[in-house]
């Protein structure tokens, strides 16, 4: 609805009122923020002029560690002082170009009148303490994305908040100036909304706050349970509404939350760029961010070469002919079973009885217990029932035998070599420490000196072996790993009624193959992981108190319970599209008994998305009909024009057809131009062939960050992000014909924004011709 040019000039004086005190405020911070900036220098300048050292005795030397410690502790606070006053500027710099986005007037029941509330990307008082600007996080501007006008109620910190709505104006202001409003009588007015979704892509995700649907609000502001998953279509905006999850959640529980207790499993690195952005451009703190692969690199990086997922993904799609194809697609999915996991804990009962594998402890090439007396200890009569506790009692047995060990050693000739070997400042603290023994003068000194500087020996030398120890490393979790495919008969055992695949004896050979290699494929890693932690004492992490996981489908169900294992106290967001799974695994978001099973039913809220907004209403129409269940998903009505299939005779032609489509699409103005090739290896040879005379990127595993222009990627690197226009290489039926297929051509597709150019060598995929023909155009190359 459109507001009177009164009304109009009337909002606008008060921006310019509320811009011009926003600036007022943000000058005067600057110059407060100069002066704390003068303070650090001064002090990092003069640190050591300011401290009082002096290490004649004992009480001088407290005195210097309290002295540096207060200088720094000063420091620490000027420099935290700069840094949240660098972020409050940046913010109010950011409310000056454009102080807030939409005003609703809403009267509290037994309120003598309306109150106007304008809301915003963050709070803004005035010098009275009154509030010229809501943040959009605060309660009552839940009103402005949930509610038409009429009654209304919001959820407060004091209880439920119940009123009347009278108005809700939207507005798009930019330099100060308002360049759109009107009065809205929907949840976001489709104006506006059309407004963002017509602007180009970006190399970072913008954040949506101006924009953010009833449905994305209650992604946002859910805050119950212990498991929130989020199945949205392409385009919906899940990934967003999460992020600003994120910034809620730092904003309401402020004083209790921080960000580096939050953390984010990006699907790559080049996706942990593109997000980047959003928090800060709200003035939180980015949260931490990490692939999983990341993570079982750190945990087992120094053991093996860890594939990671997108050389599994290409050994899938690339080398289907390999004779060991099939094999190891059924390992894949079995291994990132829940069966998988219910066998491996089996093994860990299993092992209580017996089979366990140690290391013996040494000290060089001197065994101090062997791994069969390590053994017999473990399966001594009397041991404690439990994993945990056998291993701690275990533990301290061994310890005990590196003391008795130590004092046998002591007067060894090795040991007397390496007291020789000895410099003058051991000798001198052996001599002090004798000098100070109470019972110094009672022996010969020259032989009390020889004892302590051999003893001293043992420590440095067995100070590792101890530390070994202490890791339970004398267990040996690989060689317990391999028994399991040891014996095909033995798994087969332990996994009872739950069986195991048909191809069980193969992918036990395989996966000793791999592990002769130091080699651990990606499909084990995580499995191997788990048994380890079974048997060497559990790896938790009880500071992170949120994890967010994106594209949570090409997550196994056993990845996700390691997940919650591995973070006791955090609540978990999973978001994701059954339709973009690409994963081998199958899917851990497709199995809903598998997800209750979690955390339960009582603890779990699942929240679907069906309203597509990155792409135009053609090309969801198309690409919506290539997926099960797709005519469930919502277009948003903003058009466009169809996609194009081009067919092309060869790849000469199918060359200078991409060729000839990235020239139209940058001459309607796209920005950003994605050629998305199904593979790493076919990237390589596109760029090869193309990205010289087009100027375009190469994009790979290693990228660490989007860059603005023409792109070449894999299939599997664009998940989750957005591009003007995009130029399918080759979605020939050749290409694209299995059911993994589908989805990927699926992901591939809805990666457009506004421009869909497909290139087909031969026939087109049958995914492509199954649709209806009147949602896209098909045209031979050259025409």
């Amino acid at each position: 609805m459109s507001v009177p040019e009164q009304e109009w000039q009337w909002e606008q004086r008060r921006v310019d009122d509320v811009v011009g005190q926003i600036r007022r405020r943000a000058a005067e911070l600057e110059a407060q923020i100069g002066d704390v900036r003068a303070d650090v220098v001064e002090l990092r300048r003069n640190f050591w002029d300011e401290v009082t050292i002096n290490l004649s005795s004992l009480d001088d030397l407290v005195e210097t560690h309290f002295s540096i410690r207060q200088q720094a502790e000063v420091l620490a606070d000027r420099e935290r002082m700069h840094q949240q006053g660098a972020r409050e500027l940046k913010t109010l710099r950011k409310l000056a170009d454009s102080p807030y986005f939409g005003r609703i007037d809403f009267q509290e029941n037994g309120s003598p009148r309306p109150e106007s509330i304008y809301i915003g990307i963050a709070s803004f008082k005035a010098d009275d303490d009154t509030f010229l600007i809501y943040d959009w996080r605060a309660p009552i501007a839940s009103l402005y994305y949930d509610h038409t006008p009429g009654p209304v109620s919001y959820e407060a910190p004091a209880g439920t908040m119940e009123g009347t709505m009278s108005l809700k104006r939207q507005f798009v202001i930019h330099d100060g100036t308002i360049r759109l409003m009107f009065d809205a009588s929907v949840t976001i007015g489709d104006e506006l909304l059309m407004e963002v979704l017509s602007r180009h892509a970006d190399v970072h995700m913008r954040n949506i706050v101006a924009t953010i649907q009833k449905e994305q609000n209650r992604i946002i502001r859910h805050d119950r349970g212990r498991l929130l998953v989020v199945q949205g279509a392409a385009g919906s905006g899940k990934t967003s509404a999460a992020l600003q999850r994120v910034a809620y959640l730092l904003y309401k529980y402020r004083k209790t939350l921080t960000a580096d207790e939050m953390l984010l499993f990006s699907p790559n690195p080049l996706f942990s760029s593109y997000v980047s952005t959003v928090l800060p451009e709200l003035g939180e703190e980015n949260m931490r961010q990490a692939t999983f692969h990341e993570y079982l690199v750190h945990r087992l990086g120094r053991l093996f070469e860890v594939e990671n997922p997108f050389d599994q993904l290409e050994y899938v799609l690339t080398q289907s002919g390999a004779p060991e194809h099939a094999v190891r697609l059924a390992a894949i999915r079995y291994k990132g079973s829940t069966a998988f996991l219910r066998l491996i804990r089996a093994y860990q009962e299993f092992l209580l009885l017996q089979g366990m594998q140690f290391r013996p402890v040494r000290l060089e090439d001197r065994v101090i217990v062997s791994a069969e007396e390590i053994k017999r200890q473990f399966y001594q009569p009397g041991a404690p029932r439990r994993m945990p506790e056998r291993l701690e009692w275990l533990r301290d047995w061994l310890l005990k035998q590196v003391s008795a060990f130590a004092e046998r050693e002591w007067q060894a000739e090795w040991v007397e070599r390496e007291v020789e070997a000895l410099d003058p400042a051991d000798y001198r603290k052996a001599y002090q420490q004798m000098r100070q023994s109470p019972f110094a003068g009672d022996a010969d000194d020259y032989d009390r000196q020889r004892e302590i500087l051999a003893r001293m020996v043992l420590r440095r030398y067995l100070r590792p072996v101890r530390a070994r120890i202490k890791r339970f490393q004398f267990v040996n979790p690989t060689a317990l790993y391999r028994r399991l495919f040891q014996d095909p008969s033995f798994a087969k055992r332990l996994a009872g009624a739950d069986g195991l695949p048909a191809e069980w004896p193969e992918i036990c050979e395989l996966t000793l193959k791999y592990l002769d290699q130091r080699t651990l494929p990606y499909e084990d890693a995580t499995p191997y992981l788990y048994l380890k932690e079974l048997v060497q004492g559990v790896h938790m992490n009880t500071t992170v108190r949120h994890v967010l996981v994106d594209e949570a489908q090409d997550y196994s169900p056993f990845q996700l319970e390691f997940l919650k294992r591995l973070f006791p106290r955090a609540r978990m967001t999973l978001l994701g599209d059954l339709n973009q799974t690409i994963s081998p695994y199958g899917g851990a978001l497709g199995n809903q008994e598998d997800l209750l099973q979690l955390y339960g039913p009582q603890e779990t809220d699942v929240i679907r998305l069906t309203r597509s907004y990155r792409s135009t209403r053609e090309i969801v129409e198309f690409t919506r009909g290539m997926v099960p269940g797709g005519e469930a998903i919502v277009p948003f009505e903003r058009t466009g024009d169809r996609p194009q299939v081009v067919q092309a005779r060869d790849r000469t032609s199918l060359h200078r057809g991409i060729v000839e489509a990235v020239e139209h699409l940058k001459r309607c103005g796209c920005q950003s131009i994605a050629i998305i090739c199904k593979t790493a290896a076919e990237s390589r040879e596109a760029h090869e062939a193309l990205g010289p005379g087009l100027g375009a990127t190469l994009v790979d595993a290693f990228t660490p960050e989007f860059a603005p222009g023409i792109l070449i990627l894999p299939s599997y690197l664009a998940k989750g992000v957005e591009f003007d226009g995009v130029v399918v290489y080759d979605a020939s039926e050749d290409a694209y014909h299995t059911e993994g297929d589908r989805y990927l051509l699926y992901t591939v597709c809805t990666r457009a924004m506004h421009h869909l150019w497909i290139g087909c060598l031969g026939t087109p995929s049958r995914f492509i011709l199954d649709q209806p023909d009147t949602t896209y155009r098909l045209r031979q190359a050259g025409e």
